[in-house]
């Protein structure tokens, strides 16, 4: 028997996993590292958090594995998208990375859309608009904010990539990361050098391009002292982390949507072929198979948003999840299951930290409706998970336009709860399974890539073969029309409301 081993660098933790080539997960370790929000609508992190705890991650996995060097077979990544991680001359971190989640480069996604002529032109270029939260638009801020780190910045990498350079010394992307840049020609697979051309930007700092699959160089000997990898160890590119996770829940051709519940949320459709995005509100990337593309909506604070509420709202919650050692998501889910579908009228909005489709707009915040003297916190705890699956909702019905799915596969955090999986297939009305290894989420299909790259598997549609279905959840009638009723409630909210929030941010909220 071989193995594969899979890094997935989250907003939360950098996640390791070994596998088998039969597809059984061997071990898995995750080690996490703080989120930064200097300012308002602000994220970042820092990469030597991330290294870190990927080396102590490894360290750990290869102990617990316990499997002779000589077995391992390859290494493949996975990891945020869009961050910009700036490295001078000498290759060292020039500031912290900002991330996929930050809101500051509005300024600058305007300038480009107007120095293009408009955003339908811009979508010639790459089949995207630039958004917040886009690599392309944190290079033009630092451009324009942080000259000085500007002049010194000599090259970027995304995250994903930063932690393959610091295992191989190799620099480079791969095409799944490079089209979430928004500087990338997604039907040619190449840097557009005519949009960076427009942009102003010097072409010497864009890493060279490979298939997700391609070969990214082998684990150095300081690598491996440090990680307890064998010295020379393939590396394979492998991918952004909203591709690699719809790959690895089994998202390699069309008539399937992945429904991701992660930090954030996006549901998403594999294409056979290059496929134009006419509005600008789905987000087109090359796939993890060469010749395939994917289309993703995203929605920013899907668990993000779970998340905040656990910490900001249930401290009683915490406190019996310490005393009685159970978890706190299954007492959370325990408290929702206690309100009905709809949630008794409270509507909340996910916003948390702007959004991006259907609307893209870092304006955008949190709200919640229909809080009355009835409301119980069982209620709000709901509210939360059907105002998640709503903004899924609306991904679904945008998707829809490149082509019909009868069933979807659901993967990240939200996967692992049975109510939401339940809530997913009454809104979404239509069947939501899993397949197994879902709750490992990017880190698996990053190993399938390093599998096909080390020629375990012929691609990508035959390396999926290795999964099984674990869970299919059929909509429930009975619970569909109170649904209905907070949806549309849903669709008002944010029309209603964009004047408060650009307001809100006029005002510096």
């Amino acid at each position: 028997m071989k193995y594969l081993i899979g890094i997935d660098i989250g907003t939360s933790g950098a996640k390791c996993i070994v596998v088998d080539t039969n597809g059984t997960v061997v071990a898995s370790v995750t080690k996490g590292y703080p989120l930064h929000t200097p300012r308002p609508g602000w994220a970042e992190q820092v990469p030597e958090d991330w290294w870190e705890a990927v080396c102590a991650g490894l360290r750990e996995l290869t102990a617990a594995a316990g499997i002779d060097a000589a077995d391992y077979i390859g290494v493949g990544f996975s990891g945020q998208m869009h961050g910009l991680v700036a490295l001078d001359e000498r290759d060292q971190v020039i500031r912290p990375a900002i991330l996929w989640c930050d809101q500051r480069t509005q300024k600058q996604c305007d300038w480009l859309h107007e120095r293009v002529g408009g955003v339908q032109e811009m979508l010639k270029y790459t089949n995207n608009p630039m958004l917040t939260g886009y690599t392309g638009g944190m290079i033009l801020w630092l451009r324009e904010e942080e000259p000085a780190n500007y002049a010194r910045m000599k090259s970027f990498l995304c995250p994903k990539d930063y932690i393959r350079f610091r295992l191989t010394g190799e620099k480079m992307m791969d095409v799944s990361d490079a089209s979430g840049t928004c500087l990338f020609d997604t039907r040619k697979r190449e840097w557009s050098r005519e949009l960076i051309g427009i942009a102003q930007l010097d072409m010497g700092i864009f890493p060279g391009v490979v298939e997700s699959t391609a070969y990214a160089g082998a684990v150095s000997a300081g690598a491996a002292e440090l990680t307890g990898l064998p010295e020379g160890l393939a590396c394979y590119a492998g991918g952004g982390d909203a591709v690699v996770q719809a790959m690895g829940s089994g998202i390699v051709r069309p008539g399937v949507v992945g429904v991701v519940i992660g930090t954030s949320g996006n549901v998403s459709m594999s294409l056979d072929r290059f496929a134009e995005n006419p509005h600008g509100d789905l987000e087109m990337y090359c796939s993890n198979e060469p010749g395939m593309w994917i289309a993703i909506g995203g929605t920013l604070a899907a668990g993000g948003s779970y998340r905040w509420y656990r910490d900001t709202l249930c401290e009683a919650l915490q406190k019996q999840a310490e005393d009685t050692g159970a978890s706190i998501y299954a007492l959370m889910e325990e408290q929702a299951e206690q309100s009905v579908p709809g949630s008794n009228g409270v509507v909340f909005t996910p916003y948390l930290t702007g959004e991006r489709c259907p609307y893209p707009d870092g304006n955008a915040r949190g709200a919640f409706y229909g809080i009355s003297l009835k409301t119980t916190r069982s209620d709000i705890t709901r509210s939360i998970m059907e105002g998640v699956t709503f903004s899924l909702k609306q991904l679904v019905e945008v998707i829809g336009s490149m082509g019909r799915a009868e069933k979807a596969y659901a993967s990240g955090g939200g996967a692992a709860s049975g109510l939401w999986r339940q809530m997913q297939a009454d809104i979404l009305d239509m069947p939501v399974c899993t397949m197994s290894a879902a709750s490992e989420g990017g880190a698996y299909g990053a190993v399938l890539i390093a599998g096909v790259g080390a020629g375990v598997w012929r691609n990508l549609s035959e390396a999926v073969g290795v999964l099984r279905m674990e869970t299919c959840t059929q909509p429930v009638p009975e619970n569909q029309e109170g649904y209905r009723k907070s949806y549309r409630l849903y669709q008002m909210m944010y029309p209603r409301l964009k004047p408060i929030y650009d307001e809100g941010a006029a005002e510096g909220y």
